[in-house]
């Protein structure tokens, strides 16, 4: 086993890897501030740490995160040190969590999940989402136009990018002859500029704008019109 393996796995602090939930920091876990507070090393996106800046320290440390390659070898040259991993949403769903598992350990961390994006939508919506499909076309690949015709769900959540974004993905389903989906689009989910739009997807073409980071929901039992 390489050397700093077998100094991780005898190090008294494992790696903290916290989920920040939806963005806004009043959804973040006791645990995962508590975590952050006690750390020397803080490693997110600008965004992240900008968010947390109230509970960051001038004493603490702080690492961009940039390519995933230099990471871990920061990683490895600061094992010894209490480091918290900052990562959007939940820490279960396309996060860093199998990439550090893989390149590290799964005994080198410690994770903090916190609730999604998608769970705090469908807070806002008032519904339950356990029988809806999740999958992300932010950056790969998903066949959502086989997969809304799955008769045993009633709906597909999806995570989008700028390419594959709501509007493009509304319009996709519409030339292809799907009908009677309400589509839903969150934004800013859980910040003061949040905003939840809900049109039917006869009107997708309403949706031809640009969006902020954002969840999309396709339910199914459509016909609502605008709203």
């Amino acid at each position: 086993m390489k050397e700093w393996l077998v100094n991780v796995l005898l190090a008294k602090n494992k790696i903290d890897v916290i989920g920040l939930g939806p963005g806004n920091i009043k959804y973040l876990s006791i645990a995962g501030i508590e975590s952050i507070k006690n750390s020397e090393i803080i490693i997110g996106s600008k965004r992240q740490l900008s968010d947390l800046k109230e509970l960051i320290s001038e004493k603490q440390q702080i690492y961009i995160l940039g390519k995933l390659n230099l990471l871990i070898e920061y990683l490895k040259e600061n094992f010894n040190k209490k480091i918290s991993i900052i990562v959007s949403g939940d820490t279960g769903f396309y996060s860093l969590v199998p990439y550090l598992s893989k390149n590290l350990s799964k005994d080198s961390l410690n994770v903090i999940p916190c609730i999604s994006s998608y769970q705090y939508l469908f807070s806002q919506l008032k519904e339950n989402w356990q029988n809806y499909k999740l999958a992300s076309i932010h950056g790969r690949d998903f066949d959502y136009l086989k997969h809304i015709e799955d008769e045993e769900i009633e709906g597909l959540i999806l995570l989008t990018d700028d390419i594959q974004n709501p509007y493009e993905v509304a319009k996709k389903l519409y030339e292809n002859n799907v009908r009677n989906i309400e589509i839903i689009v969150g934004e800013n989910l859980s910040y003061e500029n949040e905003k939840i739009t809900k049109i039917d997807i006869e009107n997708f073409e309403l949706l031809n704008r640009k969006f902020d980071m954002n969840v999309l929901v396709l339910k199914k039992g459509g016909n609502y019109g605008k709203k």
